[in-house]
């Protein structure tokens, strides 16, 4: 039986269990309040008058605490969190390497620090003082978790899902579909095209860009490993004939059966490359390939054999060629392996920045050098890294037609004007150098054309830039010309890093180091737990390159892959320091298709990229570009901000793809995530 007390507290009228409940409740609010009078407490409430009405300060306001005797130096018996596969990184469009914040505590209130007081940004040590020492961690594979199926609202994706629907495959005439280069309405509305400009990029309208999935070739094979792709190809893969009936007596290119063959010939140099390029060595003795020489731009490059047979002696090449007659010379040699993407001199700047190329080399290359006033060599001269050399292999270096011996002439006053050394004529071949500074320049008689660029043009500007009638200046400090030899310039911060436009002054050098080792430790990992020693990876991209961190540590692994670094327009411009340390790149907006055929590449890593562009293009415009020059059986690694996973999965799954969401050894918590994602072999 109950108390009396309680069965009267129950039978009392509802007013008055309301007023005893509200004295009961200020009686335990008043001694919780005054409990800790005396010691050091947090509050949610304060009558401190403040300069702000509407917000009041915690009684804690202007106290020092001695964070240190609050911590409990003994830590329990639990299993350590897993280290770290890499800091979460916030995609930014203005950094290389996500700056750390500075801030200090003011008032109990944060406040960003005067950015004349930042010293260094980049990788903070558990002191708070700056420092490339760090750890990434392992990754373990057990913390890996595929969230490809989560339902809505598991993640912290503000992103909606809504149904994408498939892709559809495009019409099979489309399979070597490059937008850019075959947009046929733009290219009949030019008003000329004498100089080239049916070469250049005219991309779709928007909205009128790729909306389908590009087709493989009816008899499409899984291409040929390295390294006996650069000897021979499937027929089916590239299956154009044009080449081998034009050039097989030239030892470009033969068919057997159902094979292309490349016995290593071109024009100038039919019996093989390499006794073209031991030539060239004995020419100039300072010619040191894979030393002072290590980036080279070879010219109207066929189906590169030039630049397949210096991979040997650890040069990397550039190899680049219009979409014109001489059709799939770009495909042919990305076919076997070779670093190659569409270009034509004509009337823009090429997509590379100045002193880039310690070589470059033509080999008739069918251009009129001395047209307009020499504005197409001065595009060579701009991209020519100072003291670097002019290789040509022509007709009017060795034949006496009169004809061709005026254009000789003329080449030799064009190059005398633009103060190139002339170095050597021996045979077919032509060398010349560059200086290594303005002294030639400025000491010029008065009036002499080619006129010096104005001090205002930026020679690293060449996003759909025209080109200019004048020499480009190289840098009173002589940055460009001093890079160390390869390999030590690989791992040498570059002094053009100095010159990168981004919001970082004092700290670059470490920059540069902690990006370089930062991707050391995230190949490392890929290499331990995803097996990429066993992957076919060799033609790589890299679609949002930094310093070029990411290429260098595959170098570092010794992988049998070259990568191109494509550096966003929409980011600083480190194309210079990509150059500077021995590896190649080219300036690109994602929002644009890339000056590539479908199937070129077998991995293709962004990294912080698809955050930042989804902010001026579609997601799924840069998706499908990505299928496109993806190989069937590629990969595509996507680390990117965990609010665009949702959205990145619908799109991969539409396009035909197995996707794979992964956590890194962070955990679920982490800001971000990497998609891991395979193209269907058997699809598009």
């Amino acid at each position: 039986m109950g108390s009396p007390i309680n069965v009267d507290f129950v039978r009392a009228p509802l007013t008055l269990k309301i007023v005893a409940f509200f004295f009961l409740s200020i009686t335990f609010f008043y001694f919780g309040y005054h409990r800790f009078d005396g010691f050091n407490q947090l509050t949610f409430f304060s009558d401190s008058q403040t300069p702000n009405p509407f917000v009041s300060l915690s009684p804690n306001y202007n106290k020092s605490f001695n964070i240190s005797a609050l911590i409990d130096h003994h830590p329990p018996t639990v299993a350590p969190a897993p280290h770290p596969i890499a800091p979460p990184v916030a995609p930014v469009a203005d950094s290389v390497v996500p700056p750390v914040a500075a801030v200090a505590v003011v008032n109990n209130s944060i406040a960003p620090v005067a950015a004349d007081s930042i010293v260094k940004f980049g990788i903070v040590n558990g002191n708070g003082s700056m420092s490339d020492e760090f750890e990434v961690g392992d990754m373990n594979v057990s913390d890996w978790v595929n969230e490809t199926n989560k339902v809505d609202g598991s993640s912290a994706s503000d992103y909606v899902k809504s149904v994408i629907k498939k892709f559809e495959v495009c019409p099979l005439n489309m399979n070597e579909y490059i937008p850019c280069l075959d947009n046929v309405d733009a290219v009949r509305k030019l008003k000329s095209t004498e100089k080239g400009e049916r070469f250049e990029r005219h991309c779709p309208e928007k909205g009128g860009g790729l909306n389908c999935l590009v087709p493989r070739p009816k008899g499409y094979r899984t291409p040929i490993l390295w390294p006996r792709s650069r000897d021979e190809v499937w027929y089916n893969n590239v299956p154009h004939t044009r080449l081998v009936e034009d050039k097989g007596g030239q030892n470009w290119i033969t068919r057997d059966n159902d094979k292309f063959k490349f016995p290593g010939g071109g024009t100038q140099f039919i019996h093989g490359a390499d006794e073209y390029l031991d030539h060239i060595s004995r020419m100039i003795p300072a010619i040191t390939f894979g030393q002072h020489i290590r980036v080279v731009l070879d010219i109207g490059c066929g189906v590169a054999s030039f630049g397949a047979y210096l991979l040997s002696r650890n040069v990397l090449t550039m190899s680049i060629a219009p979409k014109d007659v001489h059709e799939n010379q770009i495909q042919f040699a990305l076919e076997r392996g070779v670093p190659a993407m569409a270009a034509a001199f004509a009337t823009r700047r090429l997509l590379y920045p100045s002193q880039a190329f310690d070589l470059m080399h033509c080999s008739r290359c069918r251009i009129n050098w001395t047209r307009d006033d020499g504005i197409l060599l001065l595009e060579v001269n701009r991209m020519l890294r100072a003291g670097g050399y002019f290789v040509w292999a022509a007709q009017p270096v060795y034949k006496h037609k009169e004809v061709l011996q005026e254009q000789w002439k003329e080449m030799l006053n064009l190059t005398t004007r633009l103060c190139w050394k002339f170095l050597k004529k021996d045979g077919y071949i032509a060398i010349w150098q560059k200086p290594f500074d303005n002294s030639c320049y400025i000491n010029r008689e008065a009036g002499t054309k080619p006129p010096l660029c104005d001090s205002s043009d930026d020679p690293d500007n060449v996003w759909y830039v025209d080109l200019k009638a004048c020499i480009s200046r190289l840098p009173e400090n002589g940055n460009g010309a001093n890079v160390t030899r390869w390999p030590a310039r690989l791992q040498s911060p570059p002094d053009r890093l100095q010159s990168i436009k981004m919001d970082a002054f004092m700290s670059r050098n470490e920059l540069f180091k902690a990006e370089s080792k930062y991707w050391d430790a995230i190949i490392d990992n890929y290499i331990s737990f995803l097996d990429w020693k066993n992957l076919t990876l060799r033609n790589v991209m890299d679609m949002r390159a930094g310093f070029g961190g990411f290429a260098a540590a595959l170098i570092n692994q010794n992988l049998s892959s070259w990568v191109m670094n494509v550096v966003p327009v929409s980011g600083p411009n480190t194309l210079p320091v990509i150059y500077d340390r021995g590896l190649i790149g080219v300036m690109h907006d994602w929002c644009e298709a890339f000056d590539t055929y479908p199937r070129t590449y077998d991995l293709l890593h962004a990294a912080n990229l698809l955050s930042v562009e989804r902010k001026r293009c579609s997601l799924s415009s840069i998706m499908l570009e990505m299928d496109r020059i993806l190989r069937p059986g590629g990969r595509a690694y996507i680390r990117d901000s965990l609010e665009i996973m949702d959205e990145l999965q619908e799109i991969g799954k539409a396009m035909g793809w197995h996707v794979t969401l992964r956590e890194t050894a962070e955990g679920p918590y982490a800001l971000y995530r990497v998609l891991v994602c395979d193209k269907n072999q058997l699809g598009t």
